[in-house]
C-alpha cells in the first residue's frame, strides 16, 4: 500500500484500521515531506502490527524525482496529502499562502497522482483513495480558495474514475467535513458534525470494500451539502458561511 500524506492522522488512522481488520501488505510505503515524523509511526506498525514498511521521502513543495517511485509496486494508494492554509480574511491576498493551498491540494498533488494511475492502469488492477472536501461542492466566503483547490481535485478524480473504469481500476473520492486533527486544531467545529480520524478510518475502509466512488465521512454530510448546493445564488451570496 502506498501512503501520500503519511503524517496524516487520518492516513494513520486507515493504516491502522486495514491491518486490524487483517489486510496483508508486503510493504506499506510511506511518502512523507517528514521523514524524521514518520519514523514514528513505521516504529509503531512494526511493534503492533508486524507490518514491515519503507518511509519515502516527497514534497509536493520541491521537484519530484520519480526515479525513487519506479521500484514501488502496490495495489492500494491513499491519499491525505492536504493543506488548508490561511482563512479569507488572513490570506485571500497572501499570493504565497494562495500558491501554497492550489499546489499541495491540486497542481502539485496530480502529476503524483497520475503516476500511480498510470502505473495501475498497466497492470489493470488497484484502488485509489483520494481525500478531498466538501469544501469543494461549493465555494463559500470563509475559504474559497481551499474550496476551488479541493473542487478540481474532485473533478479529477470524477474524470479520472470514469476513464480507469475499463482499466479495471477503481477510484475513491472521500469527501471529509469537520475532522478533528491537527489542521484543524483551534477551529469551533460543530460536534455532530465532526469525525474523529479513527471514525473517518472506519468509514473509508467500508467503502474501499464496498467499492464505492464517494464517500462522506459522516452520512450527514450528504444531507448538509445537498441543501447548501441547492440555496438559489441570490440568497447564497448573502450568507455569511
Amino acid at each position: 500500500m502506498i501512503i501520500l500524506g503519511s503524517n496524516s492522522e487520518v492516513a494513520q488512522a486507515f493504516v491502522e484500521e486495514c491491518l486490524a481488520k487483517g489486510e496483508k501488505f508486503q510493504t506499506i510505503y510511506l511518502l512523507s515531506s517528514n521523514p524524521e515524523t514518520t519514523e514514528k509511526f513505521a516504529g509503531h506498525i512494526q511493534v503492533k502490527f508486524f507490518q514491515h514498511s519503507e518511509i519515502i521521502p516527497l514534497d509536493l513543495m520541491n521537484d519530484i524525482d520519480y526515479k525513487t517511485l519506479e521500484n514501488i509496486n502496490s495495489d492500494v494508494l491513499f491519499c491525505a496529502t492536504g493543506y488548508l492554509g490561511l482563512g479569507t480574511e488572513e490570506g485571500l491576498y497572501d499570493d504565497e499562502n494562495t500558491e501554497r493551498i492550489i499546489d499541495v491540494n491540486y497542481a502539485k498533488l496530480v502529476p503524483v497522482l497520475n503516476f500511480f494511475a498510470k502505473r495501475m492502469e498497466s497492470k489493470r488492477a488497484g484502488t485509489m483513495i483520494v481525500l478531498s472536501s466538501v469544501a469543494g461542492e461549493r465555494g463559500r466566503q470563509s475559504n474559497f480558495i481551499y474550496g476551488s483547490a479541493k473542487a478540481a481535485l474532485t473533478a479529477y478524480l470524477s474524470g479520472l474514475r470514469n476513464y480507469l473504469f475499463d482499466k479495471k481500476v477503481h477510484v475513491l473520492t472521500v469527501k471529509p467535513g469537520f475532522m478533528d486533527t491537527k489542521m484543524t486544531e483551534g477551529l469551533p467545529l460543530n460536534p455532530a458534525l465532526t469525525a474523529s480520524p479513527k471514525k473517518a478510518a472506519e468509514g473509508i475502509y467500508k467503502a474501499f470494500k464496498n467499492k464505492k466512488n464517494v464517500a462522506y465521512v459522516l452520512p450527514i454530510w450528504a444531507f448538509v451539502m445537498l441543501i447548501i448546493r441547492n440555496i438559489p445564488e441570490f440568497i447564497f451570496k448573502k450568507l455569511k458561511l
